[in-house]
């Protein structure tokens, strides 16, 4: 097992950012793959081994292609489909977002032929760690979301699921003995407190119970003492809130001043520039607020 042990001094980059989070665990090496398979195992409750990242991702090399789509897209050994995120900021549209995700992550299977029926699909997983926001009244931190009737209490039985991790709810957590946390939580206070220096005792006892954790510090390890990448993830960070917080400061001021038409024109031209870079039409929709027959046309304008 892996002995890596931070020190208190240690100066870590946030795993929490979505772009480190998806450089951790997207990685070319052994390290990467095996800690995305142990944390899908843990997330979901059953061992999977990940044996292929799909090609609709950016490489992780590729900075601008990492601009705007930040989650892993994989597949396991038996056939499992997953799309696990980290999202530091959820919207106030974040459980629509998922839902939509969740559909179009189980309907990618293709099932067609006459060799193929629907007992074929596999079972696909969205799963998503939020970070800054609650977006469920309860006290639980992880819930598992299917299709089920609750006036009857009777459950469809399907084999799509949306999990969704609130790593805001951990402060009781973060304070039971590492002995008596399950591996979700462990991987999710690996998450949340990981920088907070006065928890890092903590987090060397997880790193030594949870081989997954532990090869993922490593090459977050890794990731923070190589100067160039954590530069390139720093201003990565920086340029995508900056923008997402232009976006925002002209649409208040839009509105107050009444220049909806301004707001408009702005998306448009945003939405132009996302394009030209590569940016699949579905996120340029979901970033600018832009409707994705808007975001087509503008596509075919070229």
């Amino acid at each position: 097992m892996n002995k890596v042990q931070f020190d208190i001094a240690e100066d870590l980059i946030d795993i929490c950012w979505d772009n480190v989070f998806k450089s951790v665990f997207t990685r070319p090496i052994p390290e990467s793959r095996g800690a995305l398979s142990k944390l899908l195992s843990a997330i979901i409750g059953k061992e999977l081994t990940v044996i292929h990242i799909t090609a609709n991702e950016p490489p992780v090399e590729s900075l601008r292609d990492r601009q705007i789509r930040f989650d892993i897209n994989c597949v396991a050994e038996d056939g499992e489909l997953c799309n696990v995120e980290m999202t530091l900021s959820p919207s106030a549209f974040e459980v629509r977002r998922l839902e939509y995700y969740a559909g179009e992550l189980h309907t990618s299977q293709d099932i067609r032929g006459v060799d193929k029926s629907w007992g074929d699909l596999k079972p696909s997983y969205q799963i998503s760690f939020l970070m800054n926001e609650v977006c469920f009244d309860d006290k639980a931190f992880i819930h598992f979301f299917e299709y089920y009737d609750p006036k009857n209490k009777v459950t469809l039985r399907g084999i799509s699921r949306i999990i969704t991790i609130e790593l805001v709810k951990l402060d009781r957590v973060v304070e039971k003995s590492v002995e008596e946390m399950s591996s979700q939580e462990r991987w999710s206070v690996f998450f949340r407190f990981l920088r907070d220096i006065t928890k890092r005792g903590k987090i060397n006892e997880i790193l030594v119970q949870e081989e997954g954790i532990a090869m993922a510090g490593t090459v977050l390890r890794m990731i923070s003492r190589d100067q160039e990448e954590r530069l390139r993830l720093i201003t990565e960070h920086k340029n995508i809130m900056d923008w997402q917080s232009g976006m925002v400061e002209a649409r208040r001021e839009g509105i107050a001043e009444g220049r909806i038409e301004g707001i408009a024109e702005g998306r448009i031209e945003t939405a132009k520039n996302l394009l030209s870079d590569g940016i699949e039409p579905e996120r340029v929709a979901a970033y600018t607020g832009l409707s994705l027959a808007d975001v087509l046309k503008l596509g075919l304008e070229k």
